[in-house]
């Protein structure tokens, strides 16, 4: 049997953005799902103080409503690699792919394409699918928008549809951003509750199509600072 798995739920006021720390409670061995630049002293501070070593720094896609901070974090961590989906057509380390995994100690996550929010959206799976990190594909009772960067309603639906409510009902949904207070939802919940997803493929687009949603403040920053993973921006915003 695997060791314990430590999880660590971070949040982000100015975005809403949350970051997942991961570690294995033996070796030690960490992984830090969509960091955040403002964040990043706080996250550098949290990983010391539990002794971990940062193995990896992920994003779920390339972001329009915060920088990453896992360039300038690279900078300050020896050996950490950066990594993205290669269909984002970001810059990482680790270009990953469907099926593709990010090992730390004895576990691992395994990567699930999941576009339509974005090209180079992705999920991650904990190996035994307890735990789904759905980055904007999946929010708690809601879904990412479809209508800017490479957005398309009908590729979002089969994606979640396909690649996350294919997972147990049980398997944790945790997403990279929430507006309403929320946590942690389940797979089983979301198949049933979620006010847009339960709903046929015409009237999820009908819907995501009249969403009307203003343009993100950051997205003309924040997008090609992420192209190449964070480092137009050298320091973080006070």
């Amino acid at each position: 049997m695997a060791p314990p798995l430590l999880l660590l739920q971070l949040f982000d006021r100015e975005s809403c953005t949350y970051t997942y720390l991961l570690a294995d409670s033996e070796s030690k061995e960490a992984v830090l799902i969509d960091p955040v630049l403002e964040t990043l002293d706080r996250d550098m501070k949290l990983v010391t103080e539990l002794g971990l070593t940062l193995k990896v720094a992920v994003n779920t896609h390339c972001h329009a409503d915060h920088i990453t901070s896992s360039g300038l974090m690279k900078q300050q961590v020896l050996g950490l690699n950066s990594a993205i989906c290669g269909l984002s057509g970001a810059q990482a380390d680790i270009q990953l792919r469907e099926g593709d995994s990010i090992p730390f100690g004895p576990h691992r996550l395994v990567v699930r394409e999941t576009p339509g929010h974005t090209d180079g959206c992705m999920t991650l799976v904990t190996a035994d699918q307890t735990m789904a990190f759905t980055g904007d594909a999946l929010l708690i009772r809601g879904c990412g928008r479809t209508d800017f960067q490479q957005g398309c309603s009908k590729r979002l639906y089969e994606s979640v549809h396909s690649k996350i409510f294919t997972l147990p009902d049980s398997c944790l949904v945790y997403p990279a951003h929430d507006y309403q207070g929320q946590s942690v939802s389940t797979v089983g919940e979301e198949r049933r509750f979620n006010p847009r997803l339960t709903k046929s493929l015409d009237e999820f687009v009908h819907i995501m199509n009249n969403l009307n949603l203003p343009k993100p403040g950051k997205i003309d920053i924040a997008v090609p600072c992420n192209m190449v993973c964070g480092l137009h921006q050298v320091e973080p915003t006070p």
